[in-house]
């Protein structure tokens, strides 16, 4: 017996190369699971791997761009050939690029839809034979947790208005998905934060939510909360939460 809460547990996080899905990977490895990182950037992975391990956790690198369904579905038939299961997936790759509408480029707009919407069809798709496998053996439960945003539940201003978009198809896909599996054993859940210290927030991407105020949350809290989610007792499902810097108004 390790005493870890997620030992002898498989975890797949994607986006994991930095921000909210590098700190969640740590945070999953660090309670026992064994995690396979998705991302683009496949020198961060590794790096992420080297420092999950010289923590005595373990980790798999996958250079996986979400957008692109076929690679998606080699990367997770490979976790499906070395564990055979999916105990928690977490949706965590996303693009923002905010911009009044009438100075926008149409290119960042699709590319919202294809990672915000379209990554987390994708790896959705190819993982839940994995996941609700998962859910029947004796830990008795598995999760799927999506990232998303304040933005998925109220439009937090007008030049989110794509990412805005996105995210509240985010939320209609993971209630709709909630309501499916709960009888199947596999909570399903999201995370919806208000402003991040990331490289999405502070150059990585194009723009910044519309409206701030005070010190941005760390990529830790929401890993935090994503830890809490899936070590709940197996019959308990935390679906949703909502977290704001103290200071942000929106």
């Amino acid at each position: 017996m390790t005493g870890k809460r997620l030992a002898d547990t498989v975890a797949l996080v994607t986006g994991a190369s930095s921000g909210i899905g590098w700190a969640t990977a740590r945070a999953l490895a660090a309670e026992g699971a064994t995690v396979a990182v998705f991302g683009r950037r496949l020198a961060r992975l590794e790096e992420l791997v080297d420092v999950i391990e010289r923590d005595g956790g373990r980790a798999h690198a996958h250079e996986v761009d979400v957008t692109d369904g076929a690679t998606v579905a080699r990367s997770v038939q490979a976790i499906a050939d070395e564990f055979g299961r999916i105990d928690i997936l977490v949706n965590n790759a996303g693009f923002l690029a905010n911009a009044p509408a009438v100075e926008a480029d149409l290119a960042d707009w699709h590319r919202t839809i294809d990672v915000n919407i379209g990554g987390v069809l994708n790896v959705t798709h190819a993982a839940l034979p994995l996941v609700v496998r998962a859910g029947e053996r004796e830990r008795g439960v598995a999760d799927i947790v999506t990232v998303s945003s304040v933005g998925g539940r109220r439009v937090p201003g007008p030049s989110s208005n794509v990412y805005a978009a996105s995210k509240h198809a985010v939320g209609a896909f993971t209630e709709a998905l909630r309501q499916e599996l709960a009888t199947r054993r596999v909570r399903v859940g999201v995370v919806e934060p208000g402003v991040v210290r990331t490289e999405m927030t502070t150059g990585g991407s194009k723009g910044a939510p519309d409206a701030t105020t005070g010190a941005p949350l760390d990529p830790a809290d929401i890993a935090s909360a994503i830890v809490y989610m899936v070590t709940r007792p197996a019959h308990a499902a935390v679906n949703e939460i909502l977290i704001r810097p103290t200071e942000q108004v929106i």
